[in-house]
């Protein structure tokens, strides 16, 4: 799925921070480090964000940090840290997660709105969700894909990761790994998907805001 970049320099001119606040606040955690993307360019290796994130974030902290700590201000800002009560009606009246990945993935509870979603569930939803939406997965290939976070997304406790969906001769394969991360498939083997689940839980975030 492509994203719009912004490039360091460029984001340091528009929010008027500095290059020593952009840093102290990644060693604080209240901007991801998987956001500081290197890449090579004509003048050599650069750093860029994804634009829509990284603008949000830097304003929340802006408007946040006269009354709270760095510490307290990564608490707030954590992708993950977040309680929430919805039921399966609100989501879909919301487009939070489309009806057909609620009806899907959902349990028995959820179904007739006896329970309400935990974050993580309602990140998976949404991860799954979007893949869908952009017709990158099937809807066979979402089974999977569920599977896979479900199984191997706490392992993580909370650090950064990414969803890699990918395909050979037809056959799917889902993973996730640490990010950033350099993953090396045999010849034939086609990457169709990347999804940064920070920033997944980033854009959830700001949908339920």
């Amino acid at each position: 799925m492509d994203r719009e970049l912004i490039s360091k320099k460029d984001l340091l001119e528009l929010t008027g921070i500095s290059y020593g606040q952009l840093y102290r606040w990644k060693r604080k955690q209240l901007i991801p480090e998987d956001w500081f993307i290197r890449k090579s360019t004509f003048t050599g290796q650069e750093t860029f964000f994804p634009k829509e994130m990284i603008l949000a974030r830097i304003d929340r902290i802006m408007n946040m940090k006269e009354d709270l700590s760095l510490d307290e201000l990564a608490g707030k800002l954590s992708p993950y840290q977040i309680d929430l009560g919805l039921s399966r009606r609100e989501l879909i009246e919301r487009n939070i997660v489309s009806e057909l990945v609620v009806n899907r993935f959902s349990a028995p509870g959820q179904l007739n709105g006896q329970e309400a979603y935990s974050f993580e569930q309602l990140l998976f939803l949404y991860a799954v969700d979007q893949l869908l939406t952009a017709g990158e997965i099937s809807l066979e290939e979402s089974g999977p894909m569920m599977e896979t976070l479900r199984s191997h997304f706490p392992r993580f406790e909370g650090k950064p990761c990414e969803l890699v969906f990918a395909r050979k001769m037809g056959v799917s394969l889902f993973a996730l790994a640490p990010s950033p991360s350099e993953l090396y498939f045999d010849p034939g083997t086609k990457v169709v998907a990347k999804l940064q689940i920070t920033e997944i839980a980033e854009q959830l975030r700001s949908k339920l805001n």
